[in-house]
């Protein structure tokens, strides 16, 4: 069990790594971009964001980092593997709440709004407004969030392997 521990925190640091770097474009350029753009361009860019990156590589970063954590916080929980790092159960808390269900509920609604305006419709203007301010609040915070479970399960990998 106790490799088995060992990999699942590289992977939930690697996962979160990934994951942690997409929402930092996001937050330090890419939302940014699509505001100084007009208002369609950038609506209509990000709408096919939303569409594309389901059917990408970010889900299955996303989702298992996800499982990961909950995973590690059941394996810190039970002590399987002996893990006993109060930096793994940072990590799993840190993403799973401020990562994952924070998207679920705040980010996706935001999407789907945004899905269901018309970039040239007349209600387009205040859609696109709150979406850039809204959206981007949620996505700094899972930024550093998730970076920071980054972190904390590489902590843990080191203490498990080395401690």
């Amino acid at each position: 069990m106790s490799f088995i521990v060992f990999a699942a925190l590289l992977l939930a640091a690697i996962g979160c790594a990934i994951v942690g770097g997409i929402y930092f474009a996001f937050s330090t350029f890419i939302m940014q971009a699509f505001a100084e753009v007009p208002r369609e361009h950038g609506m209509s860019a990000m709408q096919s964001i939303n569409r594309v990156i389901v059917r990408s590589l970010f889900l299955p970063a996303f989702f298992g980092s996800a499982i990961l954590s909950l995973f590690l916080i059941a394996a810190w929980w039970f002590g399987w593997g002996d893990l006993r790092s109060g930096y793994a159960l940072i990590g799993a808390l840190l993403y799973f709440v401020t990562s994952f269900v924070s998207t679920i509920v705040f980010n996706v609604p935001l999407n789907n709004e945004l899905e269901r305006t018309d970039a040239a419709s007349p209600e387009a203007d205040g859609v696109w407004s709150r979406y850039l301010s809204r959206w981007t609040k949620w996505n700094h915070l899972r930024t550093v969030t998730t970076l920071l479970a980054a972190i904390a399960f590489s902590i843990a990998a080191a203490e498990q392997e080395f401690g």
